[in-house]
């Protein structure tokens, strides 16, 4: 990794100061918990095809990648400039790739998972010797997107069409600060009328799982979720939505802290920055809407989430149809008129088609 960025200033709107009371304690501790979230990814090492088909929860696995396929075809266009924040090991790049997209940013905390982004992207990594060169150029960049300025970095990449942000956002959401400044980047380097997609936890869902369980955890065969002593009133209040933390472990995935997200505040701290919402749905509510439309139908065929619909192995299982529950998609619109759609042919000569590993940019808060 080559260059260091130093940040600092906000670059938040004026009503974007501090307006909650955070969970005492949580704030000296957040460099920690996110330490430990980044050595957790980085220690999971790329798996071979052979190895990821014998995970026991690969059918949920093809179903969130069946999820983020859907989002990714639904509003990436040809041509489109990216930004996948908390990219991890580049999971998203064919993805990204069929949508034919014209330039690619990933931002990630974990060292390891940035190092084995860069091997799927050169096509280094053993399974994906087959695979042909992408079709975009790209950077990457290792630093916590949820503390760092990243327009200071950016600045000559921006503004980018669509931002990305699968399964991570609500690593974000252990202090307000953090929050907040998710939120000022993403806003700051998309476009006006560009879209951020994410998928987060359902804190609905998992705040009524546990106070329908008779203790502080709950689970099945393939995930639990456990809370601290402190929750054990199972009440939440509206004036601290920051820093609720609880320990999520899904098998052969997850195994670390994580943070409600109560999304009606989420919305909220979203439109102050411009970001209005389009449509959050359900995990559940996801498929059964857009399985009904043939070519999203196909392409589940074709990654095998499903199977064949009947009961035995080659399907989802009900623990990972359980588990899948826990979780929501979202897209969210800045605010203005659309620009006419334009290439990214001046920003991409940024990027690179082969990216060596002194080439990683390493941003530091």
């Amino acid at each position: 990794m080559k260059r260091r960025y130093d940040n600092s200033d906000s670059i938040g709107p004026a009503q974007s100061k501090q307006r909650f009371n955070s969970h005492d304690g949580e704030p000296e501790s957040t460099n920690n918990y996110a330490r430990k979230v980044a050595d957790h990814y980085s220690a999971r090492s790329n798996k071979t095809l052979k190895e990821r088909e014998a995970s026991p929860i690969i059918h949920l696995k093809k179903l969130n990648n069946w999820i983020k396929s859907v989002l990714i075809q639904l509003f990436a266009y040809r041509g489109d400039s990216v930004l996948d924040l908390a990219c991890g090991k580049g999971g998203d790049l064919i993805k990204w790739d069929k949508a034919k997209i014209g330039y690619y940013v990933g931002v990630d905390i974990a060292e390891g998972s940035i190092e084995d982004c860069r091997t799927r992207f050169n096509g280094e990594a053993d399974q994906n010797a087959y695979r042909k060169k992408f079709t975009f150029p790209a950077r990457l960049l290792c630093g916590d997107c949820f503390e760092v300025r990243l327009d200071k970095v950016l600045q000559d990449d921006a503004p980018f069409d669509i931002c990305s942000c699968q399964f991570a956002l609500h690593y974000s959401w252990s202090t307000e600060a953090r929050a907040r400044r998710a939120l000022e980047n993403i806003s700051a380097l998309l476009r006006p009328g560009g879209t951020f997609i994410g998928t987060i936890p359902d804190s609905n869902v998992i705040i009524k799982k546990l106070r329908q369980a008779k203790e502080l955890k709950f689970g099945n065969n393939v995930y639990w979720i456990s809370f601290d002593e402190e929750n054990a009133q199972k009440k939440f209040r509206s004036q601290r939505p920051f820093g609720i933390k609880y320990t999520f472990h899904l098998e052969d995935a997850v195994d670390c802290p994580e943070w409600i997200v109560p999304f009606d505040v989420f919305k909220s701290m979203a439109e102050e920055y411009g970001l209005e919402l389009v449509f959050v749905k359900n995990s559940h509510e996801f498929v059964n809407e857009y399985l009904k439309r043939p070519e999203f139908a196909e392409l589940m065929h074709r990654l095998g989430a499903l199977g064949d619909g009947s009961q035995d192995q080659s399907t989802l299982s009900k623990d990972e149809w359980e588990a899948a529950y826990l979780y929501l998609s979202f897209v969210l619109r800045k605010r203005a008129q659309p620009q006419s759609h334009q290439t990214t042919a001046n920003r991409a000569k940024r990027g690179q088609m082969h990216i060596a590993r002194d080439d990683i940019i390493n941003i530091d808060q």
